[in-house]
């Protein structure tokens, strides 16, 4: 290639990569307030060092329980979810490349060979003649040159695909991560139930074997003994109920972990006491953290994808600029081709106006709803994620409260189940008041797991909605 087209080509990168004709992007302000909710389902925020929300947060250092560790390890290497946001990220990092690779000229070469035999009819010279030639080229085929940024505009746009990708990948991890936590903690949960409606199922046994003997003598009706059978037999039915309960969360866990075969059994929560909570987290920090969360940085990336793809629209309706380009040799004969005087270059510039394409217009259009529609949504996602985090602030800041109330409950009907038991068998009370605080017991236990799992989860759920973190 000849010194004068180098000079040309050389110029016009550096002038196809100084420009793009996208609107300058700023950042729209967060449409939610900088303080979160107060009143008095919210707490008063105080800081507990090391464990603030965002990114930094950890997740191995935010869960305390070694066997939840193991399983969410596990998960984050098998997850199929994972592996297909992570593959999702390397095909948008390798098409931002195909597009990135536009901006630069394609040089090839190209030989050819050619032998052609005409007729006498249509030989210039009214004889029959054979042809021959050969060449070799060295050039650039069709390269756009980027003066009005289209191309460069597409290219950060691919770029922009590619971060939201990123992003996503970060959000699939945090989602993982929490949902695994709550389904071993939904597992432990369930555990606990069962026991409780097994040692239920025991006691009322007990109970039945007692009142069937006295009934055998003759010192309580039919009605007493029959009740007494049907609290056996709904105990049964709640024991068989929670068996099947725990088996389907064991098969959700094992889902989310991904592997082959089913967890390993020493790893998995006996009940819900044993497993350990959560690292509280310190929330006295402004709203504004929630624009680092990965869902809505990936919101950002895609409006900022719409930004550049209406520069591109508009380059549009400048003039494309096309190069082709190539310098060689020639020669009749195969031998020729590299002897002196067979130099061949060309130089083939050619330029597209548009005059008048009604579409260009309407492309344009859409680009612009298009960057109307992805601030929206991604406005729409600030204000859901600070709905999410003042919702789990709700919670924590009223769940102690219940815990202690439904703690205080079950004391109170162990009392009165212990004083029925104790007027029925003096024959003060008849069963059916004995029936009656048994099943408030059972109910108020129940009630108990039930808060002490939502504290946990809550705990959890404000790690994942505050953004989470990585390992």
């Amino acid at each position: 290639m000849n010194r004068p087209l180098f000079f040309v080509i050389i110029i016009s990168l550096i002038l196809g990569a100084a420009c793009t004709m996208s609107p300058k992007y700023t950042r729209s302000e967060a449409p939610i307030t900088d303080s979160w909710p107060k009143g008095a389902a919210y707490q008063a925020e105080m800081q507990v060092s090391g464990f603030k929300a965002g990114p930094e947060l950890k997740w191995r250092e935010f869960f305390t329980d070694d066997k939840l560790k193991k399983v969410i390890e596990m998960a984050l290497n098998n997850n199929r979810d994972l592996k297909l946001a992570a593959l999702n990220m390397q095909k948008a990092r390798a098409l931002y490349g195909v597009q990135r690779a536009e901006l630069l000229p394609s040089v090839s070469a190209v030989g050819v060979g050619d032998k052609e035999r005409l007729p006498a009819d249509l030989s210039p010279t009214g004889k029959r003649t054979i042809t021959e030639k050969y060449s070799v080229n060295l050039g650039v085929v069709s390269w756009e040159i980027d003066f009005f940024g289209r191309i460069r505009s597409l290219k950060d746009q691919a770029l922009e695909e590619y971060l939201s990708t990123e992003q996503a990948l970060r959000s699939t991890q945090i989602l993982l991560v929490s949902e695994v936590a709550n389904a071993y903690l939904t597992l432990a949960a369930d555990r606990e139930y069962l026991k409780l409606a097994e040692s239920t199922l025991e006691s009322q046994k007990e109970a039945y074997n007692l009142i069937r003997r006295r009934y055998e003598v003759g010192l309580v009706s039919e009605i007493d003994l029959r009740q007494a059978q049907s609290q056996v037999e709904s105990a049964k039915t709640n024991a068989t109920r929670y068996t099947q309960v725990v088996a389907q969360d064991e098969n959700a866990l094992n889902l989310l972990v991904g592997l082959p075969s089913p967890i390993p059994g020493e790893i998995l929560p006996e009940d819900l006491s044993e497993v350990e909570p959560p690292k509280e987290i310190f929330v006295g920090l402004p709203s504004q953290v929630l624009l680092s969360r990965p869902d809505i940085l990936a919101g950002e990336h895609r409006l900022k994808a719409s930004n550049a793809n209406i520069g591109a629209a508009r380059a549009a309706f400048f003039p494309r600029i096309v190069l082709t380009t190539a310098a060689g040799t020639a020669s009749s004969e195969l031998s020729g081709l590299f002897e002196s005087n067979s130099d061949t270059w060309s130089f083939v510039p050619k330029i597209v106006m548009p005059i008048f394409d009604s579409r260009l217009w309407s492309a344009y259009e859409v680009t612009k709803v298009q960057k109307e529609i992805a601030l929206s949504q991604y406005e729409k996602a600030i204000q859901t994620a600070f709905k999410e985090v003042a919702d789990a602030l709700a919670v924590r800041g009223t769940v102690e409260e219940q815990l202690s109330a439904q703690q205080s409950l079950v004391e109170a009907f162990k009392e009165t189940y212990r004083l029925s038991n104790v007027r029925y068998t003096k024959g003060i009370d008849s069963y059916l008041g004995v029936l009656d605080a048994q099943q408030s017991l059972y109910a108020a236990e129940q009630g108990l797991i039930a808060v002490r799992l939502v504290m946990f989860a809550n705990q959890v759920r404000l790690y994942a909605v505050l953004g989470g973190g990585g390992e």
